[in-house]
């Protein structure tokens, strides 16, 4: 399984889930690849945020060599799945889906349509993101085992 976090600038919601994910699949001995990007090309390069390095130390994680990558239409043939964090995100991701096969990839990673919200403008939404993350890439692992 292939999976790829999308948001924004890819320093904040979808490090987050790549840590999250990707601890959890090593803790459970997986050979998946897990990965991140963002819609936006302002922080190629660049490490996540510092505040959403601190919350997943806070919480057991570490984040610190995750680099920030663009996301391009090569990413549809990469991955298995691509979690999108919010409706923006997933409307930028689909533009660039020329096959149907690449659209059916692209999914909100929260269900019934729900958002995680960017906390880059409210220092107190980290917490809470966080935690909303973590519970939803557990929820996700065991979706996908169950189905396999």
């Amino acid at each position: 399984m292939k999976i790829l976090m999308v948001c924004l600038g890819n320093i904040c919601r979808s490090p987050l889930a790549e840590g999250v994910m990707r601890h959890l699949v090593e803790a459970e001995g997986l050979d998946w690849q897990i990965a991140s990007a963002g819609t936006g090309d302002w922080h190629i390069n660049e490490p996540a945020d510092k505040r959403s390095i601190a919350i997943a130390k806070k919480h057991g994680y570490d984040i610190s060599k995750q680099r920030a990558r663009h996301f391009n239409a090569d990413h549809f043939e990469a991955f298995d799945k691509i979690l999108v964090m919010d409706q923006q995100n997933e409307k930028d991701v689909l533009r660039l889906a020329d096959e149907a096969h690449h659209r059916e990839k692209v999914m909100l990673f929260l269900p019934e349509n729900l958002e995680v919200a960017d906390p880059y403008f409210d220092d107190k939404l980290f917490e809470p993101v966080f935690l909303q993350i973590e519970a939803r890439c557990k929820q996700i692992l065991e979706e996908i085992k169950a189905q396999s």
